[in-house]
């Protein structure tokens, strides 16, 4: 099929690695490129920059362009726009950056779609913009973000309960991002579909000897977010028991941020900061590890918790988020209160006493129908699904 003959799809992101900036995540830069045969895919990557306050009232008044730069790249156009901080004027923001779409992008090249990456923000500029071309929208709802934004603005809920009601499709990350917008904006009426993150990691590989200590993977400029302190309080009242390794925390970061943490660390001499890794050394340093613990207080997914899943090894993951929710019942996934250390010490504890019958457990997961959907085949499908569902209601 000729790219001319497939659905166009307009993608709304500001977590797209872009030319203003190439560090941020890739999970929707994944999902567009595993199903790029069957739709046209274009991407408006947004940038948020605070104007100054002199520049305040003429925004709000619809004077001059709300877009300050906008630079074309290889999945669309990277756009700098321009919004006060800390939510001010959220929504007024929003409505002009999607009329500045609909009049200034959308008339050179017409979508069938628009999906908004995070129902809180982006999902209001796809909502607006679908409408004034008259066509359907689709939302994806990034946990952690949307569950801040939603619970610290009630003032917008009915904008956001619009969002979430009339969107033809909804794919919500996780169980519990699910559960939060069903629980605070009601049940949907149109289709909704679970959508896990896709990860490159995604070959099962077992794990059936005994590891050489535990592993958590997190990028140090997050050791705030990702519980570093609780963590290393759990270490230490871990240290007196002879049957628990060492922790390795994998992941890079500046001077700066290292010495940060080896100060957050430094009463946990179990605890040690060892680099970054590539993906494939990373891989095989999973599958060596007795078991992997990342007690986050805030993450929207996770995609590191079923890398480690398909590495082979059992993973202790926080109550509320991350993966909660897709491995209820599971032995081998085992959650824990973040902001408890003692809680995050006895699932350590358990995790090395049980290590070998645990991993036993993951090995059997890992052939199992429930594995499947973690994998970028099922992904793909389920991805395409939606969409084509959404573009159905055209």
């Amino acid at each position: 099929m000729s790219s001319l003959a497939k659905p166009k799809v307009l993608h709304l992101s500001g977590d797209f690695p872009d030319p203003f900036d190439g560090a941020k995540t890739r999970v929707i830069k994944r999902l567009i490129d595993l199903t790029r045969n069957q739709f046209d895919h274009r991407v408006i990557s947004l940038n948020r920059v605070t104007p100054r306050v002199a520049e305040l009232l003429p925004l709000s008044i619809g004077a001059g362009s709300i877009v300050r730069n906008a630079q074309e790249f290889d999945y669309g156009l990277a756009v700098q726009y321009a919004a006060p901080a800390k939510g001010i004027a959220h929504k007024m923001m929003l409505d002009r950056l999607a009329d500045w779409i609909v009049q200034e992008h959308c008339r050179g090249w017409a979508p069938d779609l628009i999906i908004g990456h995070k129902l809180s923000i982006e999902g209001l500029a796809a909502h607006r913009a679908a409408k004034a071309l008259g066509i359907p929208f689709a939302v994806s709802i990034q946990g952690n973000s949307d569950r801040k934004i939603v619970s610290a603005r009630p003032d917008l809920k009915r904008h956001f309960s619009a969002v979430w009601q009339d969107a033809a499709t909804a794919f919500p990350f996780t169980p519990w991002a699910l559960d939060f917008f069903q629980s605070c904006l009601g049940e949907r009426k149109g289709e909704t579909c679970l959508l896990p993150c896709a990860t490159a990691l995604d070959a099962a590989l077992p794990s059936s000897e005994k590891g050489d200590g535990l592993v958590s993977v997190f990028h140090l400029a997050g050791a705030r977010s990702k519980n570093l302190s609780g963590l290393a309080d759990a270490m230490r009242e871990c240290a007196h028991n002879p049957a628990i390794p060492s922790l390795e925390i994998i992941g890079g970061g500046t001077a700066q941020q290292v010495q940060e943490c080896e100060r957050l660390i430094a009463r946990a001499p179990l605890v040690q900061l060892a680099g970054e890794l590539s993906g494939a050394q990373l891989k095989e340093k999973l599958n060596r590890s007795t078991g992997f613990v990342l007690p986050s207080l805030a993450e929207s997914f996770g995609l590191v918790f079923i890398e480690a899943l398909f590495a082979g090894i059992p993973v202790i993951y926080p109550k509320g988020n991350a993966i909660d929710g897709y491995f209820d019942g599971c032995t081998f996934a085992i959650a824990i209160d973040p902001r408890n250390p003692h809680e995050i010490a006895s699932a350590i504890a358990h995790l090395c006493e049980e290590e070998m019958a645990l991993k036993q457990a993951v090995a059997n997961w890992q052939q199992s129908d429930h594995a499947k959907q973690f994998t970028r085949a099922a992904i793909t499908q389920q991805f395409a699904s939606g969409l084509s569902s959404a573009l159905g209601k055209h």
